[in-house]
């Protein structure tokens, strides 16, 4: 193995797990064994609450501009150690280097962010009647947890972490335990950037501590990031138990293309939008939906995707059975008379024949009611769909269930405008093919794309990882009773 056993982080320190059940944590890159990682049990969770519990009440009473300077340090850190970072989830995850630098930078970005919250949270006085006055401060919620997936093994966890810590609480974070290494790191430079133990703790392990996490009575709220079939039961199960829970689910992105699109830029902003991550994130545009006569614009599209070539600048996709179901898709759709323009099944790496790579794939006259357009691939795989209008456009996008991100390319405002407005998507992207927001605007969907409300970053987020005390003060009895007072 390349790196030591995965252990758990409990009370400021790496810890076994009282498991005897490990899995082994393979990189997609070449199917090096990287690591392995502990099944843990519930016992497991409950020793890191504990610890979580009893750092709280000293970690809630800290001053906030006193708990960001913990983030000021971090983002330094994280600063300085970047390419160590980025090293590490290129390698568990598969991304190219230069997306793993990009995932990292954004973590700085959402470190930053919370440096700003003493800024953003000052709460609200106001003079209700005379000598009375009304208050509002927002307060931590306690012992929190973090349930994240395999795509980003840094930067979806840092969603959570600056945020939920940096305004109070204490927290638990569950990683995937396809690409755990990252978060030990995490807890390591948070540890130097001075964060008290027992603030931030790491249980690995697969259903059983998501289970555990939903049920565990002293966790006070739960955000999960994954499918929308598991987020619909951590949802559901969370919030059965009398918590607060923010579930973030699958999608399936529409980028509509009009005629008068800019090929180039259409083509070069779909192409990256389809393959960026080897396609595994929920904001990869996996549906296209061609309005009227696009065939230049596809024509160039194809181009640019056979731009993207595996191993060097398309990243593998996580495992072998991720690349089998890829696969299955598009033979599928090609099946049920689809046309491949690009075909990416079968791809290798010379040298890395272990590696699970798809290469960038193109499927034209892709029928709605196809498994590849309803479902969320989760590949550098993109389908396309035509239609007449811009209405038959809509009706397509507004079918899916799912309601992350729509795109729409034109140099026409009011197109613009109308998909703007009628699009069922929390994210909505116009010439952009990734509409993600920046810092300070919130990541969400809509839809069965999340579950919950508010955001999981953002200025949304305050909302969900504290509560409202609203206290009244009358200090001046002389100034009488009256209805107010």
């Amino acid at each position: 193995m390349k790196y030591s056993p995965v252990q758990n982080f409990v009370g400021g320190q790496f810890v076994p797990s009282d498991t005897r059940r490990f899995l082994n944590v393979v990189s997609p890159l070449d199917g090096e064994q990287l690591s392995k990682v502990p099944v843990s049990s519930a016992a497991d969770l409950s020793f890191a609450v504990a610890a979580a519990k009893n750092a709280f009440p000293a970690w809630s009473k800290t001053p906030i501009k006193e708990r960001v300077q913990v983030f000021f340090r971090y983002k330094f850190l994280l600063e300085q150690n970047l390419r160590e970072l980025a090293e590490l989830v290129h390698q568990e995850n598969g991304k190219t280097m230069s997306e793993a630098v990009a995932e990292i930078e954004k973590c700085i970005e959402l470190t930053e962010f919370a440096c700003s919250l003493p800024q953003l949270i000052t709460g609200e006085v106001l003079e209700v009647s005379k000598g009375v006055e009304c208050r509002t401060e927002h307060v931590p919620l306690g012992v929190v947890a973090s349930i994240v997936p395999f795509n980003f093994p840094s930067m979806v966890p840092n969603w959570t972490i600056p945020n939920a810590i940096a305004l109070g609480n204490c927290m638990i974070l569950k990683p995937s335990e396809k690409v755990p290494i990252s978060a030990g790191r995490i807890a390591e430079l948070l540890k130097e950037a001075g964060l008290p133990d027992g603030v931030f703790n790491i249980v690995h392990g697969d259903v059983e501590i998501v289970e555990a996490i939903c049920d565990h009575p002293d966790i006070e709220a739960v955000s999960f990031v994954g499918s929308t079939k598991i987020a619909k039961i951590v949802y559901q199960r969370a919030t059965h138990n009398y918590k607060r829970c923010l579930a973030l689910g699958g999608a399936k992105n529409h980028l509509m293309v009009m005629p008068d699109a800019i090929p180039s830029m259409t083509a070069q902003n779909v192409a990256a939008s389809m393959s960026g991550c080897a396609g595994q994130r929920c904001m990869a545009a996996s549906a296209m939906v061609a309005v009227g006569e696009t065939d230049h614009i596809i024509q160039k599209i194809v181009e640019e995707a056979k731009k993207m070539v595996p191993g060097e600048n398309l990243g593998a996709v996580i495992n072998k059975e991720s690349k089998e179901r890829i696969e299955k898709y598009i033979t599928e759709a090609e099946q049920q008379g689809a046309k491949v323009l690009l075909d990416g099944r079968g791809a290798k790496v010379n040298g890395k024949e272990e590696g699970t790579y798809v290469g960038p794939t193109v499927i034209d006259y892709v029928k709605p009611e196809m498994a590849i357009a309803k479902e969320e691939v989760f590949g550098p795989v993109i389908s396309i769909m035509r239609t007449k209008t811009v209405d038959e456009a809509l009706a397509i996008e507004n079918a899916n269930p799912y309601g992350n991100a729509a795109a729409v390319f034109t140099q026409n405002g009011g197109v613009a405008r109308y998909i703007m407005e009628k699009a069922s998507a929390g994210m909505i992207g116009v010439n952009v093919g990734v509409p993600v927001p920046r810092e300070p605007f919130s990541f969400g969907g809509w839809n069965e794309s999340k579950f919950g409300v508010g955001d999981i970053t953002g200025k949304s987020s305050i909302e969900f990882w504290t509560k409202l005390k609203k206290t009244t003060v009358k200090w001046n009895p002389e100034a009488g009773v009256n209805w107010m007072s």
